[in-house]
C-alpha cells in the first residue's frame, strides 16, 4: 500500500513539474516534456507486460550442509525471444534454520537471455528446513509498475542441516541400564538356543568367523568386541534381544517454527549420540522414525558407519505439525525401548499403547521441563553431554 502511494505521489510531483516549465517557464520545451511523461510510461508498462510471460527463473542448492557454514543457492533467470526487458525483482526464501537476512535481487536483462547470481544462506540450527523463491515481479523502468511473472515460480527445495553429534560415554546411566537389559535377554537367548540346538541337532543362533562377500548387517559386533575378531551369525538374530530407539519429533500445531527448531535439533543430537554409542560397543539396536515419504519405518542399525547414514534420511524429513510416529505395526516384544520426544504429553500414549512390557521404556526428551504426563522414567542430555534421569 505504501509503495502505490509513493508511486502516485512522485507522478504527481513529475506532472506538476512539467506544468510549471509548460507555462511559466519555456512553452515549446514543455510540450515536449509532456509527449515525452505519457509516452514513457505507455513504453514502461509495455516491458512490464513483454516480461510477465517470458521469463523463467530456477535455483540450485546442495542437499545437505553442516552446521555454521554457509549454503551458497545460485539462481538463474532465463527469458525467451531478444526483446530486451526492463527489471525484474526476486525475492529468495528460507525457513528458519537459516539466517533470515536474505535481500531481494533486481537485474535487467538488455542483451543476455540468461543471468545467475549466487545467495549464501548461513546454516544456524540443525534440522530439516527449506530454501525456494517467494516472488518474481516484472518492473517498468520508470518505477511506477510493478506486477508478477505468469510462469509458474521453481518448487522449493529441502535441506538438512547436519548438526555435530556428541560424543557420549560408556559410563553415562542411560546406556549402563539399556545394557545391562540387553547383556541379560541376550544371555537368556543363547541358553535357550543351546537347549534347542542339544534337543533339535540343528542351526539354532550359531556363528563363524567373518569372510570377504559378508553381508554387514550380519556381523554380531558384541560378540565380535568380545573375541577380538569379526563373527558374524548364520542366521537372523532375534528382535526380542534389541533395544529399540524411536524418533518422534513432535510440533504442536500453533506453535510458531521458529521457537521449536532448537529443541528439535537438540533431540536429533540426543538419540545419535545414543546410537552411535550403542553400536560402537556391539549393541545392535532398531532404530524407528518417519520417512520422507511420510511412513514410520524401522531400520536395523549394527554398523558405526549406519548412524550417519540414518542421520541424513532424518533430516531430509519436514516436519509435519501433530504428527507423532507410529510403532503399532513393529510389534511390542522388546527387551529395552527408548522413545526420543519433543512432548510426552497429550497423546504421546499411542505410541507407547502396543509395548508389551511398559516397565522396559524410557523416555528422552529435551530438559527436565519436557512435558510428560506418563510415569516413565524421563532422561535428558546435559550440558556435559551425559543423560541425567529427571
Amino acid at each position: 500500500m505504501i509503495k502505490h502511494i509513493k508511486s502516485i505521489v512522485s507522478v504527481l510531483a513529475v506532472a506538476f513539474l512539467v506544468y510549471i516549465f509548460t507555462f511559466y517557464i519555456d512553452g515549446e520545451m514543455g510540450i515536449i516534456l509532456l509527449a515525452f511523461v505519457l509516452f514513457a510510461p505507455l513504453v514502461s508498462l509495455f516491458f512490464v507486460l513483454y516480461a510477465r510471460n517470458r521469463v523463467k527463473v530456477d535455483f540450485t542448492c546442495d542437499a545437505y550442509v553442516p552446521k555454521g557454514s554457509r549454503l551458497p543457492v545460485r539462481v538463474t533467470v532465463s527469458k525467451t525471444g531478444v526483446f530486451p526487458l526492463a527489471v525484474i525483482e526476486i525475492e529468495p526464501y528460507a525457513t528458519e534454520i537459516f539466517g533470515q537476512q536474505i535481500k531481494k535481487r533486481k537485474l535487467t536483462m538488455l542483451g543476455e537471455k540468461k543471468k545467475s547470481f549466487t545467495i549464501e544462506l548461513d546454516a544456524l540450527i540443525g534440522g530439516n528446513g527449506e530454501a525456494g523463491i517467494k516472488s518474481v515481479y516484472s518492473c517498468g523502468f520508470l518505477g511506477f509498475f510493478r506486477l508478477p511473472l505468469k510462469t509458474p515460480l521453481p518448487q522449493p527445495v529441502s535441506i538438512g542441516v547436519i548438526p555435530p553429534v556428541p560424543e557420549i560415554k560408556a559410563s553415562t546411566q542411560l546406556f549402563r541400564s539399556i545394557a545391562d537389559v540387553v547383556f541379560t535377554s541376550d544371555e537368556d537367548e543363547e541358553n535357550d538356543t543351546a537347549m534347542m540346538f542339544s534337543a533339535n541337532t540343528s542351526p539354532g543362533y550359531e556363528h563363524r568367523e567373518y569372510e570377504l562377500g559378508d553381508p554387514l548387517k550380519r556381523i554380531n559386533w558384541k560378540l565380535s568386541s568380545k573375541k577380538g575378531k569379526m563373527m558374524v551369525r548364520l542366521d537372523e538374530a532375534v528382535a526380542s534381544v534389541q533395544p529399540v530407539v524411536v524418533l518422534d519429533l513432535y510440533r504442536r500445531s500453533g506453535f510458531p517454527a521458529e521457537k521449536v527448531v532448537l529443541g528439535e535439533e537438540k533431540l536429533i543430537r540426543s538419540v545419535f549420540g545414543l546410537l552411535s554409542l550403542l553400536v560402537k560397543q556391539g549393541i545392535a539396536c532398531s532404530f524407528i522414525y518417519r520417512s520422507s515419504s511420510g511412513e514410520t519405518v524401522s531400520e536395523s542399525v549394527d554398523n558405526p558407519d549406519y548412524p550417519d547414514q540414518l542421520l541424513l534420511k532424518v533430516l531430509a524429513v519436514k516436519v509435519v505439525p501433530d504428527k507423532r510416529v507410529d510403532i503399532s505395526q513393529f510389534g511390542g516384544s522388546v527387551c529395552a525401548c527408548v522413545i526420543a520426544t519433543t512432548d510426552a504429553s497429550g497423546d504421546f500414549g499411542f505410541i507407547t499403547k502396543n509395548i508389551d512390557s511398559p516397565d522396559n521404556i524410557s523416555i528422552v526428551g529435551l530438559s527436565p521441563s519436557t512435558p510428560n504426563s506418563t510415569s516413565l522414567p524421563l532422561w535428558y542430555l546435559d550440558e556435559d553431554n551425559n543423560f541425567k534421569l529427571v
